[in-house]
């Protein structure tokens, strides 16, 4: 149930629930801002694969996990 509404939601609005910028997110997975940029009013269901792989861990806060503290 949980997956289908964090599907449904936007890149951008995601991106901004976990406070990253558009710059940000690019350089924590080594791409383009302009392709971060054009995928931001997408729903996360309707990235294109590769990418979406990517950012799905990021968008869903998996990243902290590993953080020291």
């Amino acid at each position: 149930m949980f997956f289908k509404t964090f599907a449904n939601k936007t890149v951008k609005e995601l991106r901004k629930n976990q406070g990253f910028t558009a710059r940000e997110l690019a350089e924590h997975i080594r791409v383009n801002e302009s392709l971060i940029k054009k995928v931001d009013h997408y729903k996360l269901k309707k990235v294109p694969e590769p990418l979406k792989s990517k950012i799905e861990p990021l968008l869903k806060g998996k990243h902290t996990d590993n953080l020291p503290w």
